[in-house]
């Protein structure tokens, strides 16, 4: 029980800043028309709410017809104990 509650306690604050990124993906999909501004967007949101994980280059911005699409993915590592790691992969998109 004392495992998972550590374990708990390791994987939440990376949930948050997936959610944290989620929501500036989204901010900055809806307030920019090209790359440059939407990219910028990004990164005003991520001085704001501080998350490190990832910066509006790491975006993958596209168009699906007159939609614009921002993707983004990245992977975080928590020491576990020794030479044991837990390795978390995020992925995303505009919704």
């Amino acid at each position: 029980m004392a495992v998972l509650v550590v374990l708990a306690a390791k994987v939440t604050p990376t949930v948050t800043e997936y959610l944290a990124i989620r929501k500036a993906v989204n901010r900055a999909a809806q307030s920019g028309t090209t790359v440059r501004e939407i990219r910028d967007a990004f990164d005003r949101a991520k001085t704001a709410d501080y998350f490190e994980a990832i910066s509006g280059q790491d975006l993958d911005i596209s168009k699906d017809g007159d939609k614009i699409v921002v993707e983004f993915a990245y992977d975080k590592e928590i020491h576990l104990f020794g030479p044991a790691y837990l390795l978390l992969k995020y992925r995303g998109r505009n919704e």
